[in-house]
């Protein structure tokens, strides 16, 4: 966006929001008439989102976006069940924090080296499920997340398929743009270094300088990302001080209970009703527990 100089802030901020409206209000008129859950999708925050990641470029948001319409309507995000995925999530290889950071985001925690499958497919639905989830429980006003991503276990044995990691930020990038605050790296060995030279070259330049290496004996990294979180809510793994453990069958209560959340705010949902329907409660859905322990914070 253009400022003029001389302006103070709030004229630049008055400038610019008028600008995004228009703009706004243009990629409305280019897309045309929508209906059901695309109209639902697309409000005015989402097509901000879309033109924000196309340096609000109407021609090549409204391509991109077209492109997401069409991806939610043959994978139906929106429809993935917590009973669907639950096995992929028994490690906790990528679970939603019960904290925010600084800015009340929602954070995801990934830990690559508790991979405990095969299948890219199941491993790919699991993380669109993880971050709708993350969308569902954004508090009022925010739009983002922010991912703190674990190496503690990791090696080239147990690494992520380049094939996997590719969808994983082709997915990211085009399906849920301007959704990615920021990504802590925390702690990667040194032979990551040859597994990030082939994926950041998958990165657009914005996806690019979200992306954040934290060394614990690297100061300037740590308080870097102290900045953006609490230490007091930070696992202890994480260079924080909580005590926080993974407990398989405490978080899938929490899932299906925002499955019902998010079956309420798209509409109907057979596939939840006729599962529950089926002799299953709500808790029933919840697989056994694969730890003893309680997180604490």
């Amino acid at each position: 966006m253009f400022h003029r100089w001389n302006n103070s802030p709030k004229q630049d901020h008055e400038s610019n929001e008028l600008y995004a409206e228009s703009k706004i209000k243009e990629l409305k008129g280019e897309i045309g008439p929508l209906s059901g859950r695309s109209l639902m999708y697309c409000t005015d925050a989402c097509l901000r989102r879309y033109l924000e990641a196309r340096n609000w470029n109407v021609d090549k948001s409204k391509k991109m976006l077209e492109e997401s319409l069409r991806w939610r309507s043959t994978f139906k995000p929106e429809e993935i069940r917590w009973h669907e995925v639950a096995m992929e999530g028994e490690t906790g290889k990528l679970y939603r924090a019960s904290f925010h950071d600084r800015q009340g985001r929602t954070v995801l925690i990934l830990r690559p080296g508790m991979q405990n499958t095969a299948s890219i497919e199941n491993q790919i639905r699991h993380l669109v499920y993880l971050l709708e989830n993350a969308m569902l429980n954004l508090p009022p006003g925010q739009e983002q997340m922010a991912w703190l991503i674990d190496f503690t276990g990791w090696s080239l044995t147990n690494n992520v398929p380049i094939k996997s990691a590719r969808e994983t930020i082709n997915i990211l990038q085009n399906h849920y743009p301007e959704r990615l605050g920021i990504a802590f790296l925390y702690n990667p060995p040194r032979v990551f270094e040859a597994f990030w030279k082939i994926v950041k070259y998958f990165l657009d330049n914005k996806t690019f300088q979200k992306v954040k290496f934290v060394y614990p004996k690297n100061k300037d990294s740590v308080e870097l990302m102290k900045s953006y979180f609490d230490e007091e809510n930070l696992p202890k793994e994480l260079g924080g001080k909580s005590i926080m453990t993974y407990n398989h069958e405490e978080f899938s209560r929490l899932m299906v209970q925002d499955d019902l959340k998010c079956a309420a705010f798209w509409g109907s949902d057979d596939k939840l009703s006729n599962h529950i329907g089926n002799g299953h409660s709500a808790v029933e859905l919840a697989p056994g527990p694969v730890c003893n322990e309680t997180p604490t914070t």
